[in-house]
């Protein structure tokens, strides 16, 4: 199992949780972004700067993922091919991204985008609170000790 970060758009707050986490699970993490990043010496932690473009980093994860791989990342259409491909997608708010609600989330995210070619000011995201980064962090550690109990043949 292998953590990818869509990390062109990912606070840094979360890649430190990220960061920590890693290091104290041992799982592989991997940030994806066509721009230079800095990541913290680890063997588990690896970084690769995709060339600019639409949505290269997106499918540069698409084309690594392997079924069970978690990837953190804001982008609706993204966590959708990541679902289908049988991999976990969480939001840097901490909210799962699942079967049973991305076709709500592709159908807003695409509502919202009409109205913005529109020219209506849909405004964006609120600032990430302390609230959201608990939330992530919450679920990244559920969702790794549950991995823990598979691993072990307790679950």
């Amino acid at each position: 199992m292998r953590i990818w970060v869509d990390a062109d758009a990912c606070p840094n707050v979360i890649k430190e949780i990220l960061f920590r986490a890693a290091a104290r699970v041992q799982v592989n993490l991997t940030l994806v972004a066509n721009q230079p990043l800095r990541t913290p010496p680890s063997r588990y932690i690896q970084a690769i700067q995709v060339p600019g473009g639409f949505d290269v980093a997106d499918s540069v994860i698409v084309q690594r993922l392997a079924a069970g791989d978690l990837v953190v990342t804001a982008d609706i259409p993204l966590a959708a091919l990541v679902i289908e491909k049988g991999g976990h997608a969480l939001n840097p708010r901490g909210e799962f991204y699942s079967t049973e609600n991305i076709r709500e989330l592709l159908a807003l995210r695409n509502f919202m985008d009409e109205l913005r070619n529109t020219g209506i000011n849909t405004g964006g995201p609120a600032p990430l609170g302390l609230s959201d980064r608990q939330a992530f962090a919450n679920q990244l550690d559920r969702f790794l000790a549950k991995l823990d109990r598979v691993s072990d043949g307790t679950e």
